[in-house]
């Protein structure tokens, strides 16, 4: 089933068949925590609210997404303890990262913006393409601090909205093992509070939607890939699947290919910190999506965020 919990649409006029040749104007309002993004069906665009002629039968639905807001335009956040970088190659593509601590507390990285850097080594080396917002001292702002902080607030109520108090109806497919799978579009819930993508790589159908959205819900922690140099798993979008309507609600932490490399896709957030790869490894690893943690740091280790 598809995530139908974000929004309704009312229909001006309202009745249950109208003449042909007849104007209907469909106005979708989106819930809490949500954003309306396209109609599909027998119409397509984002305009709201939207005009029908009815010359037919038509079959339109509204499309939500969860609105991310300010946390959007981070690649990666470190709630209030910051991010770390270890390796010469970590990259953040169309995107920033931030924190609502102290300066000091990022490292490893320079600002592609500014120029300003963060406690770089010649062996911790990360460009950052979209600004690093932290507050003092310098170079963190009192202005970042506060891009920042709304950059928190809306990652909360993002998770929030993703809950499984809010999306209800989420299925286990495998006993929380999501390795060697291929899922339709629908919500997922961990019943043990585990996903593990250990098994094998994880394939997200939209069998041709575009608009197709995933959610996976684990209550506790979520991990990708397994140990040794075969370990690194991929989640791969197909048929027009698209990294921006991928969602992980995690609990407590999230580890994604500990070994090195792998692609992992979608917003990953998790109350209890993000790590990608770890110390000594130089193979790349991937999240074409974003890393949010709400309290923890995020910690990365020759890395590459594309901010979708």
């Amino acid at each position: 089933m598809q995530p139908a919990e974000g929004g309704k649409v009312a229909k001006n006029i309202n009745q249950p068949t109208y003449n042909s040749g007849s104007a209907v104007l469909l106005t979708a309002t989106a819930n809490p925590g949500y954003v309306f993004d396209s109609w599909s069906g027998d119409a397509n665009g984002s305009s709201n609210p939207l005009s029908v002629l009815m010359t037919a039968n038509k079959n339109i639905t509204a499309n939500f997404t969860i609105q991310l807001g300010a946390a959007s335009l981070f690649g990666a956040f470190g709630g209030s303890a910051g991010i770390t970088n270890q390796g010469i190659n970590t990259q953040i593509n169309n995107g920033g990262i931030g924190t609502t601590a102290v300066a000091t507390l990022i490292t490893g990285f320079h600002d592609g913006l500014t120029n300003d850097v963060y406690t770089e080594t010649p062996l911790n080396i990360g460009k950052v393409s979209g600004g690093i917002f932290a507050a003092p001292p310098f170079p963190g702002t009192a202005a970042n601090a506060l891009s920042a902080q709304q950059g928190l607030l809306d990652a909360t109520t993002a998770y929030n909205s993703l809950s499984p108090s809010v999306l209800i109806g989420g299925s286990d497919p495998n006993a929380g093992e999501l390795g060697g799978l291929t899922l339709a579009p629908g919500i997922y819930r961990s019943a043990s509070g585990t996903f593990g993508i250990t098994a094998g790589n994880l394939t997200l159908d939209a069998q041709g939607d575009p608009n197709a959205r995933w959610v996976f819900q684990c209550a506790t922690s979520l991990t990708v890939g397994i140990a040794g140099p075969a370990g690194a798993k991929s989640v791969v979008l197909i048929n027009g699947g698209l990294p921006k309507h991928v969602f992980w609600y995690v609990g407590s932490a999230a580890t994604i290919n500990g070994a090195g490399g792998g692609v992992m896709s979608g917003t990953i957030i998790a109350t209890s910190g993000i790590t990608f790869s770890t110390a000594g490894n130089t193979v790349q690893t991937v999240l074409n999506g974003r890393a949010i943690s709400l309290l923890a740091a995020v910690t990365m280790v020759n890395t590459t965020i594309n901010n979708q």
